[in-house]
């Protein structure tokens, strides 16, 4: 689950212009370590460590399919209903936000047919990785629900903001997170007076309410490669003729670690126009709009 935010601050583009290396970080939420005290103390700490690394899984998902348009993970932030990265993705389009929102879930859905198919091969492990399986399995199930900060409300919120406009879809979201929170917050109650205590929804009807009304933060930033180790210990050479009207977002897809890339453009009547070194492509690709042709930016 993430949202969607702008890049802000002259901080940030002045270290991207000196070419500082932008760590990646790991926070924790407070009410992460009472909820996990929480389970430990009730005799389910392993359930809780399972969800923690399947969240993991997931927000990895979302990391992997924004470094295919040209973004980068930049800080992973434990929740106690699972984990949100953060960065910046402004520029991309809704369709693109659709396909990132999906790509956590579909993390979620392969470990759990994953551990499906291998019950089939290895009955013996089952003991081992149902907790995973389902949990993998539940938490495909939750994020499809269109509540932001859901990865199902995210695509709720991309679809109502393609037909009608960000305002509208902000306006509906909000609506739609009050319903699943107060929802959420009935189910506790209810339960308790059959004695069942699920503290765990309670914990979701807060997160999805926080994630309605909560200040927005970054997620992604564009990838900037440090290639200072490579270059010392030696690097392959990649290259790859395109057309220059291919897209910059395109191009990105032909990056990869431990490998000098080089590109060779040629124009729509198959002249060769000319080399972009990898260094050069990635200083484009920092400021460039991704769905643009590289003969925009040569």
């Amino acid at each position: 689950m993430f949202e969607r935010l702008s890049l802000r601050g002259l901080r940030a583009g002045k270290e991207a212009k000196k070419g500082k290396r932008e760590r990646f970080t790991v926070s924790v939420h407070p009410l992460f370590l009472l909820y996990g005290a929480f389970c430990c103390l009730r005799g389910q700490l392993f359930p809780f460590i399972a969800n923690t690394v399947c969240a993991v899984m997931h927000e990895f998902g979302h990391a992997w399919y924004a470094a295919r348009i040209g973004c980068r993970l930049r800080c992973l932030r434990l929740l106690p209903s699972g984990a949100v990265v953060t960065g910046d993705i402004e520029g991309i389009s809704l369709a693109d936000e659709i396909r990132l929102a999906l790509a956590g879930p579909a993390v979620n859905a392969a470990a759990a047919v994953f551990f499906a198919a291998l019950w089939w091969v290895l009955p013996e492990s089952y003991a081992f990785t149902d907790v995973a399986a389902f949990t993998s399995a539940s938490l495909f199930a939750v994020n499809l629900l269109p509540a932001l900060p859901l990865d199902g409300g995210r695509v709720l919120y991309c679809t109502l903001a393609r037909r009608r406009g960000e305002p509208f879809a902000q306006r509906w979201m909000r609506v739609v997170g009050i319903l699943f929170a107060a929802g959420a917050a009935v189910l506790f109650a209810v339960g308790c007076f059959w004695g069942i205590y699920n503290i765990s929804v309670l914990f979701f009807a807060a997160f999805v309410l926080g994630g309605t009304f909560g200040g927005k933060d970054c997620r992604y930033t564009r990838i900037r490669y440090d290639l200072t180790e490579g270059l010392a210990r030696g690097m392959e050479v990649r290259r790859v003729a395109l057309s220059q009207d291919c897209t910059v977002k395109k191009a990105l897809a032909y990056l990869e670690r431990g490998r000098w890339l080089e590109l060779l453009l040629f124009d729509g009547e198959g002249r060769f126009v000319c080399t972009l070194s990898q260094a050069q492509f990635c200083a484009i690709a920092e400021q460039a709009d991704i769905y643009r042709p590289l003969s925009d930016y040569i």
